[in-house]
């Protein structure tokens, strides 16, 4: 099977440099329009310029490709609209996006502005919310739409002085799990790519031994099968250094107290057995985790829910 994209249109965000830019390259080299967003700013999201998405274009364009470049800011609906009416005005659909647009301004979290906080926080989640927002109608229309988000390490397990950084990069998870349920009777897929990549916003991090392993090119074959006609849909996927692995998002069996000895004393008491990782459940939607809780008790109660 070859993976292809003929006569498909992307949408592909912070596509100037690093990821983006191979993700562009990417889809492009396999047949998409692909629309090249880039602000063009500053590692913290400060200035910017049309220059990285413009450079961006013309690779593509060199290689036979396809594709114009648009300096949205991805948080501002105006801006984002009118990329979206540019890509419907010259190719009449949209069918992928890939929300990769972010910035950095690592700080400890008691040093940390308020200020530092709402701009990593609007670029990657509302950013994410205000492109995928914008798309939506046109996939559902089409029946058809394949999303990316873009998470991190960093909002799935922490990273030191990254508070804002991973604060977002978790919701956005939360994000593709309800637009999962959401966009599913219109075959709109999503999925959340974390990636680990030697970046402009990552080379000041790591050695040169390290960045040397971690190239862009070695996490994009993840996002293109993501994005394909026949990707998975709520699935997290990490990449980093060719390395492919599955995250999943996993809750114990745990436990139930009956009302007389539900107390912080019997949770302390019972907290190996609430830990208990040999029966772990990874659900699809929250009701059946709610149930679950549900069920215990009416069991423990004699009561039948029929």
């Amino acid at each position: 099977m070859t993976i292809r994209f003929d006569n498909r249109v992307a949408v592909v965000t912070g596509a100037g440099a690093g990821l983006g830019r191979e993700h562009a390259l990417g889809l492009a080299a396999r047949g998409a329009k692909v629309v090249v967003n880039d602000f063009g700013g500053g590692v913290d999201g400060s200035s910017g310029s049309s220059a990285p998405a413009e450079e961006t274009v013309a690779m593509i364009k060199s290689a036979g490709g396809d594709a114009f470049a648009h300096g949205a800011d991805v948080s501002n609906p105006e801006h984002v609209e009118d990329m979206v009416a540019k890509a419907i005005r010259d190719w009449g659909r949209i069918d992928i996006l890939v929300n990769n647009a972010g910035i950095l301004r690592d700080r400890a979290f008691g040093k940390m502005s308020m200020e530092d906080w709402d701009a990593v926080v609007r670029v990657h989640l509302t950013g994410a919310v205000t492109c995928t927002m914008a798309v939506w109608p046109h996939m559902k229309e089409a029946g058809y739409g394949r999303i990316v988000m873009t998470s991190s390490s960093s909002g799935i397990y922490g990273n030191f002085g990254q508070s804002n950084y991973g604060a977002a990069k978790m919701a956005v998870i939360g994000l593709m799990n309800v637009l999962h349920i959401e966009g599913a009777k219109n075959n709109i897929r999503v999925n959340t790519l974390a990636p680990g990549a030697a970046t402009r916003m990552t080379q000041d991090l790591l050695p040169p031994a390290v960045i040397a392993l971690m190239d862009p090119k070695t996490v994009t074959p993840g996002l293109l099968y993501l994005v394909s006609e026949d990707a998975p849909s709520r699935a997290i996927l990490c990449a980093t250094a060719g390395g492919f692995a599955r995250t999943f998002i996993l809750e114990t069996e745990g436990i139930h107290l009956d009302a007389d000895n539900c107390t912080p004393e019997q949770v302390a008491a019972q907290w190996d057995a609430i830990s208990n990782q040999t029966m772990q459940h990874a659900y699809e939607t929250g009701g059946p985790q709610v149930m679950k809780f549900v069920g215990k008790a009416a069991a423990a109660a004699g009561i039948s829910l029929g």
